[in-house]
């Protein structure tokens, strides 16, 4: 195939063979990815594999969108005053996140509990907030402490609890090659790590 290409100052036509096409650049991501089938012993030209950096690239990019998200504008305007004091629960929120150590998933449920003082929060606000951490790098116990730690902080709530139940890739498929372990961690803040029946309710609840 031949390109042609006038030249506007010389009023010459350029010819480009389709070897001299120049190719669209790869971003850094894809070529990371493409050097690493490489090392892998892959061939990154063959079918099969011709669009796998980007494709890889792309979806990291989107496992990963929390660093891009910022929490204060996530929950700004979701703030509602209203007079309640009960325990509100947020239950089975899925999650998918990756691990920090293997960068291989892990996934599961995660359970959210607060007693208000004198806000709440939209209810798909927490879900969304669950998803800005956990689109990251993570470990577990960082993720369950985050969660916890920033509802404390924006509600000012009497106290906030966080469980997370979750299944490591990095567990089942290498290493000790466990398919049906799950790692439990919690968090408890203000009244739920103080009062010892606040926290049994949260638990009963959840269960």
């Amino acid at each position: 195939m031949v390109k042609k290409k006038v030249d506007m100052r010389s009023g010459k036509t350029k010819v480009k063979s389709s070897q001299q096409v120049e190719e669209p650049k790869q971003s850094p991501l894809e070529a990371t990815v493409h050097k690493m089938l490489l090392q892998l012993g892959e061939d990154p030209e063959r079918h099969g594999l011709q669009n796998t950096p980007k494709r890889v690239a792309k979806a990291f990019t989107f496992l990963t969108q929390g660093y891009q998200q910022d929490i204060d504008e996530l929950l700004n305007g979701a703030l509602f005053p209203i007079d309640y004091d009960e325990m509100v629960i947020v239950k089975d929120i899925d999650f998918y996140s990756l691990c920090e150590h293997h960068m291989l998933p892990f996934f599961g449920k995660c359970h959210v509990g607060y007693i208000p003082r004198k806000h709440v929060v939209g209810l798909s606000k927490i879900p969304r907030l669950v998803d800005a951490f956990s689109r990251r790098l993570q470990v577990q116990e960082r993720l369950t402490v985050q969660i916890a730690r920033t509802l404390q902080e924006k509600l000012n709530p009497h106290g906030v609890g966080v469980v997370i139940e979750a299944r490591h890739l990095c567990m089942s498929m290498r290493g000790v090659e466990k398919q049906n372990t799950v790692a439990v961690t919690s968090e408890m803040q203000g009244v739920f790590r103080k009062q010892q029946q606040t926290r049994e309710e949260f638990l009963k609840l959840i269960r």
